[in-house]
This record gives C-alpha cells, sequence and structure tokens, in this order.
C-alpha cells in the first residue's frame, strides 16, 4: 500500500491504508480495511459534550406523515391517468422518470425516516405506516429494509452485517468503466439483492403483513386498473435507483471518490488529509429538498434519531465539526465521476473484519 488516509480528532486518529491509482489491478482489488471503529459514535459523543442541547433535537417529526400520504396519493392518481397507455411510449417513460421516480425515491427514503422510528412515537405505528408507504414501490419492501438498515448504521463497514457494501464479487466483476454502467444502472437491484446473499434476517409477522398487504393493493389495482398501472408503480422504482439524479446519493454517501481516494489526491487538491472523513459524506445541495435531507449524512449517521427537518440545525449549532468536512456537491457529478473516473472503484468503500460468518441468520434486532 502506497499511503494513508487520516481523520483526526483530539482523541483519536483514524487510519485507512490506499493504493495508489496507478496501481495494477491486484492492488486495487481491495478495499480500504481498518481495524478502527467508525467515527461517528466518538463524533457525536463529542458534539454533545459541547452542545448538551442538541438532545432536545431528536424525536418524531409528525407533519411527515402528511407529505408522504400526498405523495401516495400523486403516484396513485398517476398510475389511474397511465391505465390505457403504453408502457413503452414516451409519455408513459417520461412521467415514470420526471415525477415517479423523484416520487418513489421519496418514498424509499420516507421508509428510511421510518426506520428509525422518526415519524410516529410508537415503533410500531412507524411499521404499519411504512406498509402503507410503500405503496407504490409495487413489491414489498419497508419491512425487510428497516432491520438491514439498522445494521449499517450499528455496524458500518462490517463486512458480513453491513449489506450496503458491495461484494468482493461485484468489486471483481464491475470495477470497469462497462460494470460500473451496469452497477450505477441497475443498483436499485443490487441494494434489494444484496442482503440476503449476506446476512438473512428473521422472518416476522411485520414481514408477512407488508407482503399480503402490498401483494392485496398490486391485486386489486391490476383487477380495476390493468397491468400499466401496476407498471407505472414498478418503472418508477426501477428508475428511482438507476441514473437518475435523486439516485446519487446512493453512491454519494459512502464511496471514497475522486480526491478523496487517495492521500496523493488530496494534496493535489489542497484537502487537508487530517480531516478527510473516514467514509461518510455530506451533500447540501437543493435535492435534499426532495429527499428529506438524506444529503446531510454525516449529521445523520450521527445522530440516526435527529428528524430530516432538524438536521439543518444540527448542522449550524455543530458547524465546526461538519464544516471543515469534505462535501460532495452533485448528486448527478457523482454518477458521472463514478463512472468515468478511473480511480473510482467499488472497492472505494471502508471496511471492517466481520465477526460472524456471510450467510449467518440474525434472529434478533434491537429495532426500537
Amino acid at each position: 500500500m502506497d499511503g494513508e488516509i487520516k481523520y483526526r480528532n483530539k482523541d483519536h486518529t483514524f487510519t485507512f491504508n490506499t493504493p495508489p491509482a496507478d496501481s495494477s489491478i491486484d492492488v486495487l482489488n481491495e478495499f480500504y480495511w481498518t481495524k478502527d471503529t467508525e467515527p461517528h459514535v466518538l463524533r457525536r459523543k463529542l458534539i454533545l459534550e459541547k452542545y448538551p442541547e442538541v438532545r432536545k433535537l431528536t424525536g418524531w417529526e409528525p407533519k411527515t406523515k402528511w407529505y408522504v400520504i400526498g405523495i401516495v396519493l400523486l403516484q396513485c392518481s398517476i398510475a389511474f391517468y397511465l391505465r390505457k397507455t403504453p408502457v413503452l411510449s414516451l409519455k408513459f417513460f417520461t412521467l415514470a422518470y420526471i415525477i415517479g421516480a423523484t416520487a418513489n425515491q421519496a418514498i424509499f427514503l420516507a421508509i428510511h425516516e421510518l426506520s428509525h422510528n422518526l415519524l410516529f412515537k410508537k415503533p410500531l405505528h412507524n411499521k404499519i405506516f411504512a406498509t402503507f408507504a410503500n405503496i407504490p414501490i409495487g413489491i414489498p419492501y419497508s419491512a425487510s429494509f428497516q432491520p438491514y438498515h439498522q445494521l449499517h448504521h450499528k455496524f458500518l463497514g462490517d463486512e458480513f452485517l453491513d449489506t450496503d457494501l458491495p461484494t468482493r464479487f461485484e468489486g471483481i466483476f464491475l470495477s470497469n468503466l462497462l460494470g460500473k454502467v451496469f452497477f450505477a444502472t441497475f443498483q436499485i437491484f443490487f441494494y434489494a439483492l444484496r442482503p440476503m446473499f449476506i446476512t438473512q434476517i428473521k422472518f416476522t409477522y411485520i414481514h408477512l403483513f407488508n407482503v399480503m398487504f402490498q401483494i392485496g393493493f398490486d391485486y386489486l389495482m391490476v383487477k380495476f386498473l390493468g397491468w400499466k398501472a401496476l407498471g407505472y408503480f414498478i418503472m418508477s422504482s426501477f428508475l428511482a435507483g438507476s441514473l437518475h439524479p435523486c439516485a446519487g446519493h446512493f453512491i454519494a454517501e459512502h464511496y471514497v471518490l475522486n480526491e478523496n481516494n487517495t492521500e496523493k489526491f488530496a494534496k493535489k487538491n489542497g484537502i487537508n488529509v487530517e480531516l478527510v472523513p473516514a467514509e461518510t459524506y455530506s451533500y447540501y445541495g437543493s435535492l435534499n429538498l426532495l429527499t428529506w435531507n438524506v444529503g446531510y449524512h454525516n449529521e445523520h449517521h450521527d445522530f440516526p434519531y435527529i428528524a430530516w427537518t432538524k438536521l439543518p440545525e444540527l448542522k449550524k449549532i455543530a458547524s465546526e465539526f461538519y464544516d471543515p468536512l469534505p462535501q460532495v456537491n452533485s448528486w448527478i457529478g457523482v454518477i458521472w465521476w463514478f463512472i468515468f473516473n478511473d480511480i473510482n472503484k467499488l472497492w472505494s468503500r471502508v471496511k471492517r473484519e466481520g465477526n460472524i460468518k456471510s450467510g449467518t441468520k440474525i434472529d434478533k434486532l434491537d429495532q426500537n
């Protein structure tokens, strides 16, 4: 390995080995392995010590549910409007891409908020409402997302428990131009299918409720509106996780890209290497207005129980902790840079050795 990337604060220094950009493929075919713990717990502790008032920002956001209901009704209305429109027509695709994909990305991220119990006081109410929010996605998704996402937060970078990480198979076969185009185009399938091949979650009554409710709704939709209406839901979901501006957040959040990828590139671009974040990046652009401020991702991982409406306030209060961190300026740019910049690979993620084996079934997880 050629150099090191360091993230340093007053108590600890996190170190990551980094290969040079011109290394052979055998060298580049490795994640950024570290034995250090993830930085969010420590930064949360430091922020709370200095700004205890941040605790008041935690809790659910009641008004979010009304926005979600509006988006679900919007998607159902467009599905009704397109019920007799050919799926392969320009009109169908345009509405599915511009409105449908944007709306369903908002639905995906509303379910993300619900997975942290940020819409209702009681966890069960969040789970039930997530099943309702799931309607425009077209396939049952919400019940499975929550436990896998909780693992992502609690075991960030763990090779077996964090299923947000690409697998070694993906890194080997998709870390080239065509492979990255394929990954960026079909990334929704990677996020949907990858978890079940890595870590299995126990099937619960909430999963059954999610499956039965979605199948029942889809059946009624096809019966009364036809397959094209359901096709609008499915196409919207696919495009939401494909080459769509809002889909850039999937890559932007945890991939170490461009000048942050190696110490050499960091120095070349005038970035203080000691302040390069370990593995999480924030985006503060206008697309946050459509995605529940998911771009505030360092802030979210530091305080996962602060709702989307309060994340900008958190950043303002603890600005000296967040302002020095490198930021992502464009989600559209992220997709472009990820595909066409040779230094960016599917290997460009921080990873930690897991304490369990791949395929282990998780029987119990605290989701409250």
